[in-house]
């Protein structure tokens, strides 16, 4: 990359950070919620920038001899600058981006599987890190920011990958992170109440997801490109897709172009039929949970998108290992049914324990379904009654504790978590305990066997954010040594 001055200068790297500017980078200064990068300026100057990439000519020092590039939207250009930095590796990779309030993981992991099938190694970025392979790195946030994400798009094709599967989360699409990346398939698997606390309502919510399918898959340089959208849910059925993309549907609708029944189902397995464009298919998959084979089948829709046969995807699936923290079994021999998942969402937890609900019902069990949830601090707060009533809708017995309190107080959160159920907490079946490493040892205290227990909000996480520290916990680690 190249940024013509006197002379042809070699950019020896590009930030929006002024703190990692080195001599020879390119410092765009970025507009943010909490600071504006224009104010870095100076110190990213005495740094060593040759260039900087601004929206505000007058705030550049005037002893600042180096390049400088005046855009209307600092934010909407750094994307395309660090694929030019980084030789634009999305162009030279298959990439599958993941979106939706629920379900994002498990299709990535799922194309993964899918994928080694073929022999096409498939790196994978989201929320529980990036990997490819047994090569990993580690990240904080679902989609990392743009230099970053292309940093490692780049790292990942140079390790071998042939294609990526990414999750593209709804700040994502906002802050302009995913511009730089071109997509072949794009992936819409629902909407439900989540991050409010960021979007003013769920029709913004929807519309910044809407982006992937019509900003962001127009100015891909992929041809053919593709949408796989879930029309189960009413917000897909609206999706509107950009004109030249391919499109086709998922769900239990008849109308769904990947059209799926479910026939059976136990605590480990869910078989089911699937209608195709290609033809009719049977698939079984090694986790319980209708909300499962629905990622399954977009999964199938999307490797299907880039040639991959149905039935060598659903042969894939059906030794699918599963993904940390989703529905993932914690074994013992107590008797008991103990799973623990990520579901931190209303929609997600019903999903969840509809779908636990649905299997104990099927081997006619006569276990009660416990689930033990909280709901995190500093964020939102809608979520904690409805939490509580989906919570409630599909257990016999409630653990009511904390998640991630973060600066909150962590009573506070449960008190209104506990306010939202219908007996407001004074109930036998309802126990409350802030400690959430005590209240895993309570309902494994009381549980019997043949009991289900959902221990559901932090799946894969290794740790819990107590005020603004952040402390080693793991609930599968917690939960093993308490079953030992």
């Amino acid at each position: 990359m190249h940024l013509e001055s006197h002379s042809s200068v070699e950019v020896q790297g590009i930030t929006a950070d002024a703190r990692q500017v080195r001599p020879g980078f390119v410092f765009v200064a970025i507009p943010g919620t909490q600071t504006d990068g224009h104010q870095y300026l100076p110190q990213a100057c005495e740094a060593g920038a040759m260039a900087v990439v601004v929206e505000k000519r007058d705030l550049v020092p005037p002893s600042f001899a180096g390049v400088v590039l005046v855009v209307e939207s600092t934010r909407a250009i750094l994307g395309s600058l660090a694929s030019q930095f980084y030789n634009n590796p999305s162009s030279q990779l298959f990439c599958f981006g993941v979106t939706g309030t629920n379900g994002k993981t498990s299709i990535t992991y799922m194309l993964e599987t899918i994928l080694e099938k073929v022999r096409i190694p498939c790196g994978v970025l989201g929320t529980t890190g990036h990997h490819l392979g047994t090569e990993h790195w580690s990240t904080e946030v679902t989609t990392p920011g743009p230099v970053v994400l292309q940093q490692r798009l780049a790292e990942m094709k140079e390790a071998g990958a042939r294609a990526v599967a990414m999750e593209v989360s709804s700040h994502a699409l906002e802050q302009n992170r995913v511009d730089g990346v071109n997509f072949n398939t794009v992936i819409f698997t629902n909407l439900t109440q989540d991050h409010l606390d960021y979007h003013s309502s769920m029709e913004e919510y929807f519309h910044t997801k809407q982006r992937l399918f019509t900003e962001v898959l127009r100015r891909t340089n992929k041809n053919p490109h593709f949408a796989v959208v879930n029309i189960d849910d009413p917000w897909g059925a609206r999706l509107r897709v950009d004109g030249y993309a391919g499109l086709w549907s998922y769900g239990k609708k008849k109308s769904a172009d990947f059209c799926y029944r479910i026939v059976d189902m136990d605590f480990s397995r869910t078989d089911f039929e699937l209608r195709t464009p290609f033809g009719f298919y049977y698939g079984s998959l090694p986790m319980c949970g209708e909300h499962n084979v629905a990622n399954a089948i977009g999964a199938v829709a999307a490797a299907a998108s880039g040639g991959v046969e149905v039935s060598t995807a659903l042969e894939a699936l059906a030794r699918f290992p599963g993904v940390p923290g989703r529905l993932q079994t914690i074994e013992n021999d107590k008797g008991l049914h103990v799973f623990v998942d990520y579901a931190h969402s209303p929609d997600a937890l019903e999903n969840v324990l509809r779908a636990l609900g649905q299997v104990r019902k099927k081997i006619k069990s006569s276990g009660n379904i416990w689930t033990v949830f909280g709901c995190g601090g500093d964020r939102d707060k809608g979520k904690r009654p409805l939490m509580a009533q989906a919570a409630e809708k599909g257990s016999d017995f409630l653990v009511v504790t904390s998640d991630n309190p973060r600066t909150e107080n962590p009573q506070v959160i449960v008190q209104e978590i506990v306010n939202g159920l219908s007996s407001q907490g004074h109930a036998e079946n309802v126990f409350v305990e802030v400690d959430r490493k005590e209240a895993l040892a309570l309902v494994f205290k009381k549980a019997k066997p043949n009991d289900v227990i959902l221990i559901a909000g932090k799946g894969h996480e290794d740790y819990q954010i107590v005020g603004t520290n952040k402390i080693h916990f793991s609930d599968v680690e917690i939960a093993k040594e308490l079953l030992a």
